[in-house]
């Protein structure tokens, strides 16, 4: 395999590199030969992991949470993810787009209307009546629940874990440099290569997913802006196209490529939303951001650890409950990001604080994520209407919004934007927004999974990018067409499964993190310095 990667002009490491790449290829290959069975065997994976293990998730989710708050408020909070002399290199407002871009972006632009008219119109807790007052109290917490400070969470414990050992005892940039307190050496041996491909496949199949979600949701902004047919085929053309636009960027690197992209996304997307809030219901969604953070704080603790423990003895109600299709389905996907979030996080905190990383990474995306569900969220509900019985106060879509949404997810940003002024305008930069999210996220992961393979800090040679850049976008491609009518659903089966074992390898960064931290020397916390590896 050295020979190979020297012949080819690769800078990597060879075992991580070519057993990915050909686990990817023989993955895309079934996918093409018997699409069919393996289909039927990610769905039985899904189907058992949320019946026997849903409750793993969740509680799960909820211990990380509060081991970041508790290594924020303790002693190690000072300790600065860096040498003595190290500073951040990017601005807080850079890091903060560079954050919001490379995370859930498209996330939320695909979420942001879909998931609480969802819940506002069929209410996932009994006894709520839909389209009632209560449905959209519960329908905006159980949304940010989902996208706000758990959804964070999952990002930040590896984010922290990587940003401590790589950037403080500059350890090579890989998943398995985290597990230096458990494997010392053997990080560099059998063990640590299975981690970092297992890392590795799972932000290919958690990106992949995630642009597939953003191809569906761009082919229903140009039917609903042209007409076109926004099925498979024309999906497979967006991924074709906007994967050629995220090699472009790829190959401009880290400062040039995404930090431009996400500062002028960010931008937009902030756009999008003053446009609603300026021309919507200006009054009641100014008003209802300040509320939106009393219903969520308020309902947090409830929804945090509900399980559905009863969905199995109440009638009418799915075999393994609602939360494996939500709940464990956002937690898979997201697992499945967070080595590639986490490695892009590192990157770009160098030189912060514990504490400030902490901070920043939970609480700067969460506020926003707030406000965005609190103009998205509460104005489509408004349109669509909210009253007692079915629907006494009738709003201006008249249940439109929720038909859309039943009737296509993807579809339900655009059927917002229908009761707006300039129709055309704001569902074209709505596509152009979700295009960019999406390369953005591209570009990001394979700036990340290269970093993964040659355990550097710099990218490797533009070829090695370039490949992970267009395989991301063939793997997308493949579930794109395993997904075919089934859509969503059956991309919630692959990375349910896919995302078990990156839950596993997270969860194991909290004894390593606590064994770094027990290897500090207070005097040389104060000063700033670093332990020695042997203290480890």
């Amino acid at each position: 395999m050295h020979e190979l990667a020297r012949r080819l002009g690769l800078r990597t490491d060879p075992v991580i590199f070519f057993v990915s790449a050909a686990l990817t290829v023989v993955f895309v290959l079934a996918l093409v030969i018997a699409p069919e069975p393996i289909g039927a065997a990610f769905a039985a994976g899904r189907a058992w992991i949320v019946t026997k293990l849903g409750w793993f998730f969740i509680l799960g989710v909820n211990v990380w949470l509060g081991f970041l708050i508790w290594a924020a408020m303790s002693k190690h909070g000072h300790i600065r993810l860096g040498r003595r002399n190290t500073r951040p290199e990017y601005t807080n407002l850079s890091w903060f787009t560079m954050l919001f871009a490379g995370g859930i972006g498209t996330v939320l632009m695909f979420w942001g209307v879909a998931e609480p008219i969802s819940h506002f119109s069929k209410p996932p807790l009994p006894g709520v009546e839909p389209f009632s007052a209560e449905a959209a109290d519960d329908a905006i917490a159980i949304a940010l629940y989902h996208l706000a400070l758990h959804t964070w969470t999952i990002f930040a414990l590896p984010g922290l874990a990587f940003a401590y050992f790589i950037n403080r005892y500059d350890l090579p940039l890989r998943v398995s440099s985290v597990f230096y307190p458990l494997l010392k050496e053997g990080i560099h041996g059998p063990i640590g290569r299975v981690i970092d491909i297992v890392s590795v496949l799972g932000t290919l199949f958690g990106v992949a997913v995630s642009l597939g979600l953003g191809s569906s949701q761009i082919a229903a902004g140009l039917s609903a802006l042209t007409g076109v047919d926004p099925g498979t085929g024309t999906q497979i053309g967006i991924l074709v196209v906007l994967t050629g636009v995220a090699v472009i960027s790829i190959s401009a690197g880290l400062d040039k490529g995404v930090k431009l992209l996400s500062n002028i996304n960010i931008g937009m997307a902030v756009g999008l939303m003053v446009f609603v809030l300026v021309t919507g219901s200006t009054l009641f969604l100014l008003r209802g951001m300040v509320e939106t953070m009393g219903i969520y704080l308020s309902n947090l603790p409830r929804l945090a650890f509900w399980n559905d423990m009863l969905a199995d003895v109440m009638p009418n109600r799915p075999d393994w409950g609602w939360q494996g299709n939500w709940t464990v389905f956002y937690w898979a996907w997201t697992v499945t990001w967070s080595p590639f979030i986490g490695l892009f996080v590192a990157r770009i905190s160098r030189g912060r604080t514990i504490r400030e990383f902490v901070a920043g990474v939970l609480l700067a995306p969460s506020l926003f994520t707030v406000i965005w569900f609190s103009v998205f969220g509460w104005q489509a509900m408004e349109l669509d209407g909210i009253g007692a019985g079915a629907r006494a106060q009738m709003g201006e879509a008249a249940g439109q919004i929720s038909a859309a949404v039943a009737d296509s997810v993807p579809l339900a940003m655009f059927a917002f934007f229908e009761h707006f002024p300039l129709v055309n305008v704001m569902q074209g930069l709505a596509v152009i927004v979700v295009a960019i999210f999406f390369a953005t996220s591209a570009d990001s992961a394979s700036l990340v999974v290269d970093m993964q393979c040659t355990g550097e800090g710099r990218p490797g040679p533009v070829r090695q990018r370039v490949f992970w850049g267009i395989t991301q976008g063939l793997v997308a491609a493949m579930l794109v067409l395993l997904a075919g009518e089934a859509g969503l659903t059956a991309l919630q089966q692959v990375i349910t499964v896919v995302g078990l074992p990156v839950f596993c390898l997270v969860f194991m960064m909290i004894p390593s993190l606590l064994k770094g931290f027990q290897a500090e020397d207070i005097d040389n916390v104060t000063v700033g310095s670093r332990p020695d590896l042997d203290d480890l």
